[in-house]
């Protein structure tokens, strides 16, 4: 046995107390996340191996809640980090900076909203990269993108104007602080709950055909949107929540929410298990967190169909897409609104001519006697009949708001407005409706195949969404309409003021013809400068109207009937020439009267739109198929009179995968700390696809909490401070000498290599573990299984941990092998190399030094 066989990393000496979670090791990488606690809040730090600190971010939480982190998750590709808060959200780091890239809200349940039940774990699994498809091959395939698809349309439009966005606001931190060490809080996201809450992969303005926002980086300068990328390790990747209630919460790419699954009510699975290659998950549920023994024995399957196929993904695109065109749309109205009425910040441009109107009225009635003036009254007998008052005449000739350069900025204020709603409503408001009504059109086709039976389309739902975005189409495109006319008419309203101004501060002699057409500023006089037509956009009831009221055609419903009426109206039409030839008086419709509120139509076509896409997102988990559950359940478990409630330490497991599901092998770690005799119990077990019931046969080796020296006779009693699985081969335990306030050792045993005592079914008389832990020790007081010490092959001192309570991380994947110990107190942590040893360590310090 070697003493010094591990060569060690780095010894970190932390400020404050942190705490290390079992899967703190990012797979792929050389680095460890801790997590700490000051000021009331979680922090986030991610650690080198070698080291040194990369960055350091407060854990975001609501601010009337206490939140603290409950698990951690890699992603495959390690690029993201899922952090579980404790109820309901879950958000997702970049390991880069630790910034989130994304906030999960695992939405209540609909009977109990109030209810809330705690993250217990969190496991990312990679995904299946060749779903079966059909066996045609798909010769018309291009990036995933089927050939006349909505996604395939989309790709080739131009892509649309990019948005501004402020999420990120200079502080005088960020001016002034040392910029080494990246320390803060991580950035909240400004999103809307509709936003928020619409099921979708990870942005991709692309997939909608949408240019990035544009953002503000750190230095103040205008940067596009970082992308994130998906790597092949990610992609179909299912990230899978668990709570206290026997939920599972499962987001395809670690984002795409599939729904809640049910296994058992009020039970905490201990661990969860995905076959590599098909939608299968195993779990085992127990009844209490404390009581580590109540979970089953025999794993609870919970089979996922429809993820077998890539429509799940397809779909998903799908609604990733018309979330990005709803998020745009919805900010730009939102930006239409705020330029046309402002802000807090912001003055809008309808203001403008109401302060203007009700200066003019204010000097008319406080210096020239006027009771109720009325300014559109004076300056339409101005207009008209060249009838000028002593009132308006004084304002025109003497007002700081008739001043050149008033005017102008009047001009620049109201004109800028229109314009933008003008091109706004044309360039971008118009393209990205007809975008979403694309794909609004697909979703329409999926929901008429009788394959996607199983996904649940609302078809009222889908159907009242193209209307509204029939509606919202044309409404976009009156609006341009209307800020092009007004526009014009305020021009020479203006062309109007100046004339006025220069006739009343000059003689008539010198007057210059005017420019305005009278007509024109009599309808901005009426419709403009008082109240708009365009506050109609933005203001009123939500629109009802149909084709119908706009003087088209009201047809049926059904597509074959509409194709089978347009073609009998052209064929009737040709057959009579007189419907073909020039009409000269042709009836339009009065448009007047209808609605138009654009701002609340676009609100609640985004609450519609995220209602289909997320009934639908729910389709995997309301068609998961829970197996397994029959008789093994934890609540069956009865009270030991072998084990006593806190004889169990710890249970480390871990699945060793074979080729074919029923060859992989579940191996546990059992602690038990009795005063009389400790014991160490190693079991392995077939898993078996049909998942109820004990299984088969169980294979045992029970170890007596001691280890032998050099000398045959040197057996020296130890107490297990903790222990993990390092890899399909080795467990790796840390241990302490018992009775001696003394140094921990860190030490390896070859688990797969020991001798098992197979003990058959008829052995195990109940479902839960703790029945297999009384059946094992009933058989080892009577003789039928053999003690054993621990085998140690390899082992080290620690530095720093010497008593109490450690925690363990470890990470064995070929070419990183990495251990992480922190000690009891939270502030000092090992990290091990458990491919190095000492000699090598110590002979390359002696190189450096030689070199130096």
């Amino acid at each position: 046995m070697d003493h010094d066989a591990f060569a060690s990393l780095a010894v970190l000496q932390l400020s404050s107390p942190c705490r290390l979670l079992p899967p703190a090791c990012c797979p792929d990488k050389d680095l460890v996340v801790l997590v700490s606690r000051l000021g009331g809040r979680d922090r986030l730090t991610l650690w080198k191996m070698q080291g040194t600190k990369k960055w350091d971010i407060e854990v975001e939480c609501d601010e009337s809640s206490i939140e603290s982190v409950s698990a951690l998750a890699w992603s495959p590709c390690g690029q993201t980090i899922a952090v579980s808060h404790g109820f309901s959200r879950v958000t997702l780091h970049s390991v880069q900076d630790g910034r989130i890239e994304r906030s999960l809200t695992i939405p209540a349940s609909s009977r109990n909203s109030e209810q809330q039940h705690r993250i217990t774990g969190a496991w990312w699994f990679p995904g299946c990269r060749d779903l079966p498809r059909s066996t045609i091959p798909d010769i018309f395939k291009r990036n995933e993108i089927n050939t006349g698809s909505a996604l395939s349309i989309l790709k080739v439009l131009p892509l649309l104007d990019p948005l501004r966005e402020e999420d990120h606001k200079l502080t005088a931190t960020d001016l002034f602080a040392f910029q080494g060490t990246q320390t803060g809080a991580a950035l909240k996201s400004s999103l809307p709950e509709v936003i928020s809450n619409w099921p979708s992969l990870l942005p991709d303005p692309s997939l909608a055909s949408l240019c990035p926002p544009i953002l503000i980086d750190e230095q103040g300068k205008t940067a596009k949107e970082t992308q994130i990328y998906v790597s092949a390790e990610g992609e179909n990747s299912l990230l899978v929540i668990a709570d206290d209630n026997g939920k599972l919460h499962c987001f395809l790419d670690g984002s795409y929410y599939l729904g809640p699954i049910s296994t058992l009510p009020s039970t905490v699975p201990t661990a969860v298990f995905k076959d590599p290659k098909q939608p299968l998950l195993l779990l085992h549920p127990r009844a209490s967190a404390s009581d580590l023994l109540s979970a089953t024995f025999a794993p609870l399957s919970v089979d996922l169909p429809l993820l077998a196929s890539h429509r799940i993904r397809d779909f998903a695109r799908l609604s990733s897409a018309a979330r990005e065109l709803t998020w745009y749309v919805m900010r730009v109205i939102e930006d239409l609104r705020e330029v046309w009425f402002g802000s807090g910040s912001l003055t809008g441009a309808r203001e403008a001519g109401l302060k203007w109107i009700q200066l003019l009225e204010t000097r008319l009635r406080d210096q020239f006697g006027q009771k109720e003036p009325s300014a559109i009254l004076e300056l339409t007998g101005l207009l008209v009949a060249g009838l000028c008052s002593e009132g308006l005449s004084d304002f025109l000739s003497s007002s700081e708001q008739m001043s050149e350069r008033a005017l102008q900025k009047w001009e620049s204020t109201v004109t800028d407005a229109l314009i933008k709603l003008r091109d706004f409503s044309t360039l971008r408001l118009v393209p990205a409706l007809q975008r979403l009504h694309i794909i609004f059109e697909e979703v329409r086709g999926w929901s008429l195949i009788p394959q996607f039976t199983l996904f649940g389309f609302n078809t009222d739902d889908i159907t009242h969404c193209l209307s509204s975005l029939k509606q919202g189409i044309f409404i976009a495109n009156l609006l341009a309409f209307q800020a092009r006319g007004e526009l014009g008419s305020f021009k020479h309203f203006l062309s109007f003021l100046r004339y006025e101004i220069a006739l009343a501060g000059n003689s008539p002699e010198t007057r210059s013809p005017p420019e305005h057409d009278i007509l024109e500023v009599n309808h901005y006089l009426m419709s403009g400068l008082k109240t708009s037509q365009i506050d109609r956009w933005f203001t009123g009831p939500a629109p009802q109207f149909d084709t119908g009221d706009l003087g088209l055609p009201r047809h049926n419903t059904d597509t074959n009937k509409v194709l089978e009426e347009a073609l009998e109206q052209a064929h009737t039409a040709l057959q009579d020439p007189s419907q073909t030839s020039w009409q000269p008086k042709v009836s339009t419709a009065d448009k007047s009267h209808l609605d138009r509120n654009l701002w609340v139509l676009v609100h609640d076509l985004a609450v519609r739109c995220q209602r289909v896409f997320a009934h639908v997102s729910k389709a995997t988990a309301r068609s998961a198929i829970v197996s397994g559950s029959g008789d093994a359940t934890p609540f069956q478990a009865e009270a030991s009179e072998t084990v006593s409630s806190g004889a169990c330490q710890f249970v480390r497991e871990r699945v060793v995968r074979r080729n074919e599901l029923d060859n992989h092998l579940q191996h546990l770690a059992i602690y038990l700390a009795s005063e009389m005799r400790p014991l160490f119990c190693l079991t392995r077990t077939p898993y078996a696809k049909c998942a109820a019931g004990v299984p088969l046969h169980i294979d045992v080796t029970v170890m007596e909490c001691s280890i032998v020296g050099h000398d045959p006779g040197d057996v020296t009693d130890v107490h297990l401070c903790n222990a993990e699985f390092f890899d399909d081969e080795i467990l790796v335990i840390v241990y302490k000498v018992r009775g001696v306030d003394g140094p921990m050792f860190a030490a390896t045993v070859h688990y797969s290599a020991l001798e098992y005592q197979t003990q058959s079914e008829e052995y195990v008389n109940g479902p839960a573990r703790k029945d297999m832990i009384d059946n094992v020790l009933q058989r080892l007081k009577e003789g039928h299984v053999s003690l054993k010490p621990i085998p140690i092959k390899r082992r080290r001192q620690l530095t720093a941990c010497r008593d109490g309570s450690v925690s363990l991380a470890v990470n064995g994947r070929v070419g990183r092998r990495v251990v992480c110990i922190l000690d009891g107190d939270g502030t000092t942590m090992d990290i091990l190399d458990m491919e190095g040893d000492e000699d090598m360590e110590t002979e390359d310090e002696s190189e450096m030094d030689s070199t130096g």
